[in-house]
């Protein structure tokens, strides 16, 4: 499920952004605010995915909304929508998504919309699991690998290390397509943690060493060429 926002003083172009959006996706989470700094504040506590802002807002504008957003760890896509059409150049310091005119908001914002829909599925795809302490959900970027220790798989992030039943020929399986490969009888490794790739052995990016396994090491070593050089 999709969680947008969307923020503008002027109460018939919130609603006809919310139409829009609603329409667009059927099923989506819409937050919808009159000024800044409510925005502000409920982001803080639960992300969004899209923010929908209006530039020319009274108090607090758009453009300080979405410098205020951009310097926070997870970035939501920004979308500015105006009627000031000469302030899509001023826009671009702050690497907004996208830009729509309140004048021409039939003929872009859906096409945008779309487009957003499909960024944050590419970058937001998610592992979920179960533990003895309950359901866990990480991204997967943030897995740097798998490792089997018997009937179980450990889970280890930059931060953490879950555990929970499963084989790691299961996982291979369902994760090679997202960048998972196979290093080692007990190693499923997400090729973008890798820092260095040696002759017997990866060093990853929080400098953790992990061994080839004989049988893995030709086609692990070169799956992990292509990706580091793409």
């Amino acid at each position: 499920m999709l969680h947008v926002a969307i923020c503008d003083d002027e109460k018939k172009i919130l609603d006809d952004l919310f139409e829009q959006v609603r329409w667009t996706f059927e099923d989506a989470d819409i937050s919808c605010y009159s000024d800044g700094k409510s925005l502000i504040s409920d982001n803080e506590k639960s992300l969004f995915d899209i923010i929908m802002l209006d530039i020319d807002m009274p108090e607090i504008s758009g453009f300080s909304v979405a410098e205020s957003i951009q310097k926070m760890a997870v970035k939501p896509l920004i979308i500015f929508v105006t009627s000031h059409d000469e302030l899509v150049y001023d826009s671009l310091m702050l690497h907004p998504f996208g830009f729509v005119r309140k004048s021409h908001m039939d003929v872009e914002l859906e096409k945008v919309l779309k487009d957003a829909e499909e960024e944050v599925a590419s970058r937001e795809k998610h592992f979920f699991f179960h533990t003895a302490s309950g359901n866990v959900k990480l991204r997967l970027e943030d897995i740097l690998y798998f490792e089997s220790e018997g009937n179980y798989i450990k889970v280890i992030t930059d931060d953490e290390e879950y555990r929970f039943r499963e084989t790691l020929q299961t996982l291979e399986m369902s994760l090679s397509s997202d960048g998972f490969v196979r290093i080692h009888k007990g190693f499923l490794l997400n090729q973008g943690s890798v820092k260095m790739i040696k002759s017997d052995s990866v060093i990853l990016c929080n400098d953790v060493q992990l061994p080839f396994g004989r049988s893995y090491l030709e086609s692990a070593r070169k799956k992990l060429m292509r990706g580091m050089i793409r």
